[in-house]
């Protein structure tokens, strides 16, 4: 099927204006950026997807909200962008509640987006990846500096305005990768580590990746859970008064909550955190693989709940939060979870 162009892209939305993007864009064959691309020139300004020019002026902007997700999880954070530092291989927004790792080259596609409701201007900052796939959005609130929108817009924008995109295929889910005739040196390995950031490149040089590692590690390295622990872990903490942290992220983002959560709805297939200032919507049907991963570090152990897709894609880490905490409740929480052969047995 032929791909749409950007007047008739305008037009179906036309028809249909109220349903989500990425929603719209998906029954319609469409990326989502290819949706937000055949705007420009109609409210939309393509701009440098450069996280090293829009993160510090996202930092100017004062609060706003900002949003990273995934295919089954959406997390939502009012908050300032301070503390923003670049690097090589990632950088990072370190403010007290919108706490990003950003990987810049993901960042391909990027917009400034202007609508005029009723209720007054709604703008935004929407990047995407190559594929065409949301990275990253940050949305003006009410109290955000609007004033300053024009001068952001005059220092972003692109000298070429295009509204249809050359977009690259998407790149599929890694598949589990581990070796279960490794997990005697997997786990040698595991006992040593002495920072959480050392994983990766730990399960790296056993030839294997996270999800592999978990199945091949086993207990009580990585315990299989039953599906609906993460639902669990985000209500009983919740009714606890534990503060947590909650990843979310897809390869060119992960943003991170740190502290309380108090509302927890639940809505069809969704499991929500309805806090004033965090959301979370989470597709709790979406949840194949659940794992409660234990860490050594130099400053004690470390245990997070973990979910997986069908795929292999990591929905989302749930660890418990340590500056000034006392590590105690939530270990007892996810020790207390159910394990998946006792749902069996």
């Amino acid at each position: 099927m032929a791909k749409l162009g950007p007047d008739q892209i305008r037009a179906l939305r036309a028809v249909n204006p109220k349903a989500r993007a990425r929603d719209f864009a998906t029954r319609n064959g469409l990326a989502e950026a290819d949706l937000v691309a055949a705007f420009v020139g109609h409210g939309t300004i393509a701009i440098v997807a450069d996280p090293d020019r829009m993160l510090p002026w996202a930092g100017r902007l004062g609060e706003v909200l900002a949003l990273t997700r995934n295919e089954s999880c959406v997390h939502e954070r009012v908050g300032n962008y301070l503390d923003y530092r670049t690097g090589a291989f990632a950088s990072m927004v370190l403010g007290p509640e919108i706490d990003l790792r950003v990987f810049g080259k993901h960042w391909v596609h990027a917009f400034a987006i202007e609508e005029t409701p009723d209720e007054g201007p709604k703008r935004s900052l929407q990047v995407f990846d190559a594929a065409g796939d949301a990275v990253h959005k940050i949305h003006l609130k009410p109290q955000s500096n609007h004033a300053l929108w024009s001068d952001l817009l005059a220092n972003m924008r692109l000298a070429e305005q295009h509204a249809a995109l050359q977009l690259a295929d998407r790149r599929p889910v890694e598949a589990a990768k581990g070796d279960a005739n490794g997990a005697v040196d997997l786990r040698a390995a595991w006992d040593r580590m002495t920072d959480t950031h050392q994983f990766l490149g730990m399960v790296k040089d056993q030839g294997m990746n996270r999800l592999g590692a978990y199945r091949a590690a086993g207990a009580p390295y990585a315990q299989r859970l039953e599906p609906e622990s993460v639902t669990l872990t985000l209500t009983r903490a919740a009714e606890a008064a534990i503060p947590v942290m909650i990843f979310v992220g897809n390869p060119g983002c992960i943003q991170i909550h740190g502290g309380p959560i108090e509302k927890i709805v639940p809505m069809g297939p969704w499991i929500n955190v309805m806090d004033p200032r965090f959301n979370l919507h989470l597709r709790a049907d979406r949840i194949a693989e659940v794992y409660g991963v234990w860490k050594p570090t130099r400053t004690g152990d470390v245990l997070s709940v973990e979910g997986f897709a069908a795929d292999g894609e990591l929905i989302l880490q749930i660890f418990g939060y340590r500056k000034d905490t006392p590590a105690e409740p939530w270990n007892a929480l996810v020790w207390a979870l159910p394990r998946l052969q006792e749902v069996a047995a």
